[in-house]
């Protein structure tokens, strides 16, 4: 969980959701992802799917059986799905996501029978580092955005007044 925290802090460094993600795979972290979707413009930059791609590439197989997923936020539904196809066999968790995780927050897709590959899941590893980077930066965010806003107020106030 401390490289996929390291992964998560790169995000951190562009501006990004600092989300990190590596792929173990017989005792070997064989890919590593990070959040990148502001970055490349892409929505599917999310850092398991970066992960999964590189696995992938490095197996020489979709099918990543036998890998292990370390991720420092709980996966949204895309990121979910993703790993339930590419049949990692186990997920380990740092946060929580109650507002968009589907790894047992919101849903549980990566252990729902009713599907043909289940996903072992351990939660809350590193729980407190892995949040409070989060928790860090969405404080930090909030505070930027405020400033923005207030700055673009006087820059309309004054634009105004010398029409």
């Amino acid at each position: 969980m401390r490289q996929a925290i390291k992964q998560a802090q790169k995000a951190l460094a562009l501006g990004e959701v600092p989300i990190g993600c590596v792929i173990v795979y017989e005792d070997k972290i064989i890919a590593r992802g990070y959040n990148r979707r502001n970055t490349d413009k892409n929505t599917l930059a999310h850092a398991e799917i970066t992960a999964i791609n590189k696995a992938s590439k490095k197996i020489g197989d979709w099918r990543l059986e036998g890998c292990t997923l370390y991720v420092t936020l709980e996966p949204c539904q895309m990121c979910a799905g993703a790993i339930v196809q590419a049949r990692i066999d186990e997920v380990v968790m740092g946060s929580m996501n109650p507002k968009a995780g589907c790894g047992g927050s919101i849903l549980n897709l990566l252990e729902m029978p009713e599907f043909n590959h289940q996903v072992k899941v351990t939660r809350g590893v590193l729980e407190k580092e892995c949040s409070g980077i989060l928790t860090e930066f969405f404080k930090e965010l909030r505070v930027r955005n405020r400033i923005e806003k207030k700055q673009r107020r006087m820059k309309d106030n004054l634009m105004g007044d010398g029409a």
